[in-house]
């Protein structure tokens, strides 16, 4: 078995291989409610740095007991008693593990539940779905921590919300939860029962997408968003150039033609 989804080979995080190139990759501090420490940034940098070429088809990401992530690991922040230059380098860390997510190309599918706070909010903001459950809050503390965000959520969650929402929620610590979380577009999917059982759902069904098409939506489009709108254009027509006449891709439009793959109905 390839190291990187080797699950003997983590501690902080627990990783389950599925069927067909789905993983669940869980975060595996519950008694510390899975604050992100030094340790689990750098796995998950491991682990999504080398998930596609290990063959992983989505990821599923997870919190082990009864919260999603708490965020930074205030404890251990407050023991290292850091200089500005060693936390510089620690966010540094964080935004190369988020950037490694949402720019790696393999969909990964976030089951939220409980506290989805300050870098924990982060972390769930460099996935490309959330669900969330009716246990699920999100917030953003830090003003009254006395810190300062550092893990993207001036960049990802200013992005979902927009700039003066993602302001208020650090100026203030408003906690957003049930739909008004969803309408605001902090999570894409609310269920009533297991966010873990939909998310398993979603990446079920986005793993038997062709790779090369997953590797696309889930890496160029947020290029794309830095660019400007004409480069966007350019790179988007290159893209789908490569990704449309891709021969793997030649079979699924055949079953469209000879009217013999699924169609888009709408929910009944």
């Amino acid at each position: 078995m390839n190291d990187v989804v080797n699950p003997d080979t983590y501690e902080s995080l627990a990783i389950s291989p599925r069927e067909n190139g789905l993983y669940v990759v869980s975060l595996n501090r519950p008694t510390k409610r899975n604050a992100l420490n030094v340790a689990t940034i750098e796995e998950l940098i491991r682990f999504f740095s080398g998930a596609r070429m290990a063959g992983v088809r989505a990821v599923v990401l997870a919190g082990e007991g009864d919260h999603f992530c708490a965020g930074l690991d205030l404890v251990e922040h407050w023991k290292a008693d850091r200089s500005a230059d060693d936390f510089m380098h620690v966010c540094l860390r964080w935004h190369e593990a988020f950037n490694k997510m949402e720019y790696g190309g393999v969909p990964i599918i976030a089951a939220l539940k409980g506290a989805v706070v300050g870098g924990g909010l982060e972390l769930a903001s460099a996935a490309h779905i959330r669900v969330m459950d009716g246990s699920t809050y999100f917030a953003l503390p830090e003003g009254q921590r006395g810190i300062f965000t550092g893990g993207g959520a001036t960049i990802r969650v200013s992005d979902m919300i927009g700039k003066y929402r993602m302001i208020d929620m650090v100026l203030t610590g408003r906690v957003y939860q049930g739909q008004e979380a969803v309408d605001l577009g902090l999570a894409q999917y609310m269920v009533e029962g297991s966010s873990l059982d939909k998310a398993m759902e979603i990446a079920a069904k986005v793993a038997q997408n062709l790779p090369l098409t997953n590797f696309a939506i889930c890496s160029a489009v947020s290029h794309m968003k830095n660019m400007s709108g004409l480069d966007a254009a350019y790179a988007e027509a290159f893209v789908g150039g490569i990704v449309n006449t891709q021969p793997d891709a030649r079979a699924r439009l055949e079953a469209f033609a000879n009217k013999t793959a699924a169609r888009v109905r709408p929910n009944t």
